[in-house]
């Protein structure tokens, strides 16, 4: 009985170091385990910062490529402007220049038009009184007043040298034109009457509307007060505007009959008038075929362009809107309408903010 207690108690100290053993195996473990778990909670940190400056150095990469691509198309938009610039420069230049070189011979054919038209009438006076008093002249100058066919001169003479005197006329006023268009290189602000500016920009687009029954232009002038700004510029965003509506205008009545331009004629208004005593507006539009909202939205966009490759760069409008808002502190507003027509209002201060004529 003694042994087996004995053995038995052997075998619970057996038990209890196996026990012990166990013990320190499982605190070992459980260490092990602590330890692996702090080991995967750093992994876990380290991977998720990582991940979140892999996700930063990404959004970096994008918003720098972003920027890459904006500053590009900024430097493409100021070259564009400078070229512009530099060509309407030379443009103005040159017209001036033009306008000058024509402007002195025919103020010299103007002038003396009327002594031309005073020595024929005074000609034509002592023929007459001479046919008067002499009858019947001798063979051979009766031979060479037929021959001559006098009285068909003295008929028409008058009236050759009254349309000399009109085309004078009119090649003064173009030239005169001409020269208010050509103000591209004036740098500072002055104050204009915008009629004159529209004017002169309708008559260097003359040959492609005037000589086309299909478009009529239709002014509708306000009165306005001499407006203070750069007119050379502002002459530019008319053309812009103008011959872009010519051109839609152009297109437009390539798909109609004769028929239908006779009963609907193409036309561009151009209404003026003072929004207030501070701001002028002038609104162009035209009957044409407008455009859809996702263009309208693009008008100003550098570069942007519905025409064919060689027939527009995409910079009109944007210099144009350029020109108007932060040239003049103005608006320029485009609002179209499918089948309709589209229509540009430009707002402008009658006065420039002091800062910008200084």
């Amino acid at each position: 009985m003694l042994s087996e207690i004995t053995e038995l108690q052997m075998r619970i100290q057996q038990l209890e170091k196996e026990n012990r053993i166990l013990q320190k195996k499982l605190e070992r473990a459980n260490a092990i385990c602590l330890q692996l778990e702090e080991t995967t909670r750093k992994k876990e940190s380290l991977l998720r910062q990582v991940i979140d400056e892999l996700k930063e150095s990404q959004a970096s990469l994008e918003k720098q490529s972003r920027e890459l691509k904006q500053t590009l198309t900024d430097l493409k938009y100021a070259q564009t402007q400078l070229i512009q610039a530099e060509k309407m420069s030379s443009l103005g230049q040159l017209v001036a220049g033009v306008a000058h070189e024509i402007n002195n011979p025919v103020n010299f054919i103007y002038g003396n038009l009327t002594h031309v038209q005073e020595y024929a009438y005074n000609l034509l006076l002592f023929v007459q009184l001479y046919r008067d008093r002499y009858p019947n002249p001798s063979p051979e100058i009766q031979a060479l007043a037929e021959e001559l066919d006098l009285e068909f001169i003295q008929a028409d003479l008058p009236k050759v040298l009254g349309s000399m005197h009109m085309g004078t006329d009119r090649i003064r006023q173009i030239v005169l034109s001409l020269r208010n268009f050509s103000r591209m290189d004036e740098a500072d602000s002055k104050a204009v009457d915008i009629h004159e500016g529209i004017d002169s920009t309708l008559l260097i687009l003359q040959h492609r509307w005037q000589d086309s029954s299909a478009i009529q232009v239709i002014r509708d002038y306000g009165s306005l007060p001499l407006v203070e700004c750069y007119p050379g510029q502002l002459n530019q965003v008319f053309m812009n505007i103008l011959a872009n509506a010519i051109d839609a205008l152009e297109e437009a009545n390539i798909k109609r009959s004769d028929q239908e331009i006779k009963e609907n004629p193409s036309q561009i208004t151009i209404q003026t008038s003072m929004m207030n005593s501070k701001w002028v507006k002038i609104a162009i539009s035209d009957n044409g075929t407008g455009m859809t909202e996702s263009v309208r939205q693009r008008i100003f966009d550098p570069f942007f362009t519905t025409k064919s490759v060689g027939k527009g760069t995409g910079m009109g409008m944007p210099i144009s809107h350029q020109i108007i808002t932060e040239k003049h502190g103005g608006k320029l507003d485009c609002f179209s309408i499918p089948g309709k027509g589209t229509e540009f209002i430009i707002q402008i201060p009658v006065q420039q903010p002091v800062s910008d004529a200084e």
